[in-house]
């Protein structure tokens, strides 16, 4: 009886241990949104919306300075309209999409005479990594880099 009381209490105390880590695990920081500053908002919500077909969501302060899309299930890209310069990072420093085709996108941007490079900044050029996934590198109207490859 004592044998059997102790391997439940032990059981118990696995289960409780167990469902502990969990729920620590479950309390991990996850990305909520991140936000551009923007010179003109029109023109970069036009970009993101028909060039990345990224997806508008409502956003709440209804000013014409923001523009909310869904970048994941639960992450957004804000888009938030500012006079003061823009201060735009290296290319190393970007925002990444993927798409089901490369070589689909790249006709988007060619049909709207837009340009892109590959990493090493040859134009019209496409990197394929190590790994076998293509991606090029654009620049949104306020000069940010973006990297779009076809990551499954």
């Amino acid at each position: 009886m004592k044998k059997i009381i102790t391997t439940s209490l032990l059981a118990l105390l696995l289960i409780t241990l167990f469902t502990a880590t969990a729920t620590a695990q479950t309390k991990k920081a996850t990305l909520n949104h991140i936000a551009l500053s923007v010179r003109n908002l029109a023109k970069s919500t036009a970009f993101y919306s028909k060039i990345i077909q990224l997806d508008t969501i409502p956003e709440p302060f209804h000013d014409g300075k923001h523009t909310w899309f869904s970048i994941a299930a639960h992450s957004h890209l804000h888009l938030i309209e500012y006079s003061d310069p823009i201060i735009v990072p290296a290319k190393g420093t970007h925002l990444c999409f993927s798409v089901p085709s490369i070589e689909e996108f790249i006709q988007r941007l060619e049909k709207q005479q837009l340009p892109y490079s590959n990493w090493q900044g040859e134009n019209k050029a496409v990197t394929t990594r190590v790994d076998g996934v293509k991606q090029i590198y654009l620049q949104d109207p306020d000069g940010y880099w973006i990297e779009i490859n076809n990551d499954k």
